[in-house]
């Protein structure tokens, strides 16, 4: 077994990963291929480890935020298709040229500038994106003959390769009337842009629209990629809305504890002075904080998880410790604290700590910071340390 610093850490299951892939591959049906989202160092997962054994298993379509986690992806050995979902900088080119990267392209002024930037007798292989209602980047669908016109001038720039269109559901997620009725609005719209496009004798070879919520909640058979983010890592795209398939949750946040001690009524614990001890009270301190990536909007309020009980955190949690309330726990100094993941026959998720203070679970996990160690797991064994700061154990 490889040896890692156990004050905090991030246990990453693969097994569990590659479920969760088979899982909503079989959602998608054959006319679908999956693409996996590894943007923010595969939504904190660690995308050294995450993105190669995708590849194992079958992933042939990669998406990433920017050109700089593009070529940290072909740095790794990833071999498959890789499309940089953001705004393509025009300094971005050569390399994207270089290392067979697909750029996204967001109007006619930007293809243009693009164009300029390709190298002689090279090519720029694009994907155009398609504002349907989002709001953000792409060229806009406000009329369904201009916006093909647009697509048509782009497509015809001799040195880009224009294969595919693409937009991105804002409301996928909600079981809302009116929201639902918006989500068929964007993905009819964006199919009366593919209707027109062929019209004009423009068939593109590919084509999409689903998002993790697109693939579970919509009708997605004529979408030819689908874009998995939050679900291929075992977290929902609304916390409130159940998922017509099972998944796990693949990471598991730990951390240890380093002292216990019992405080006396009256006594404060931690900055502020929020927590007074009403009684005579066991606190123990964790060796976690924000600067970890565990919330101080936690204070006070979040729970974990210590030696098959639920611990409360008493006052506020600091940079890189938080103090617990474990009054009637046995515990002591080194045991191990699950902050989000499961422990004997308990369960706290990422999703639960979001939704305690206001926010989603993808920022909880792409909030991991790198000074924690990802462990990563394989039927329940260590088979790679991914070590940020490079600390050896």
């Amino acid at each position: 077994m490889q040896k890692f610093h156990k004050r905090t850490w991030a246990e990453i299951h693969l097994d569990r990963l590659e479920r969760n892939f088979n899982t909503l591959k079989s959602v998608l049906g054959d006319k679908t291929q999956p693409v996996a989202v590894v943007k923010a160092n595969a939504y904190g997962h660690g995308d050294e480890a995450v993105a190669p054994f995708l590849e194992k298993i079958g992933v042939k379509w990669f998406a990433v935020s920017n050109i700089s986690e593009a070529l940290r992806l072909r740095t790794i050995g990833i071999k498959g298709e890789i499309l940089v979902l953001g705004y393509g900088f025009p300094e971005d080119v050569a390399n994207a040229v270089s290392n067979n990267i697909i750029l996204t392209v967001t109007g006619i002024e930007h293809a243009q500038t693009l164009s300029k930037k390709i190298p002689a007798e090279k090519k720029l292989r694009i994907h155009i994106k398609i504002d349907t209602g989002m709001g953000r980047i792409g060229v806009l669908c406000s009329s369904i003959q201009a916006c093909a016109n647009e697509i048509e001038k782009i497509c015809k720039i001799d040195n880009l390769s224009a294969e595919g269109i693409f937009t991105h559901l804002s409301a996928a997620d909600s079981s809302e009337k009116s929201d639902i009725a918006y989500t068929s609005c964007q993905i009819e719209r964006f199919l009366a842009v593919e209707n027109e496009l062929e019209s004009k004798g423009i068939r593109l070879l590919h084509r999409h629209y689903l998002n993790s919520a697109g693939s579970v909640y919509h009708s997605g058979d004529k979408s030819t990629l689908s874009r998995l983010g939050i679900m291929l890592y075992g977290l929902y795209p609304n916390h409130s809305l159940e998922l017509p398939c099972p998944l796990e949750p693949v990471m598991d946040f730990k951390t240890t504890i380093t002292q216990v001690k019992i405080i006396k009524a009256g006594d404060f614990v931690s900055y502020g002075r929020t927590y007074i001890a009403e009684k005579d009270t066991q606190i123990a301190s964790m060796a976690v904080g924000y600067a970890d990536g565990y919330s101080r909007l936690l204070s006070s309020i979040g729970e974990v998880l210590i030696n098959g009980k639920r611990a409360k955190i008493a006052g506020r949690v600091c940079m890189d410790q938080t103090m617990l309330d474990v009054t009637g726990i046995t515990v002591k100094s080194g045991d191990t604290v699950t902050l989000f993941g499961s422990s004997e026959d308990d369960l706290i998720t990422a999703d639960d700590l979001a939704d305690l203070y206001g926010t989603i679970g993808y920022e909880i996990i792409c909030g991991i910071s790198k000074r924690v160690p990802r462990v990563i797991f394989y039927n329940g064994e260590i088979i790679n340390v991914l070590n940020y700061l490079n600390f050896k154990a």
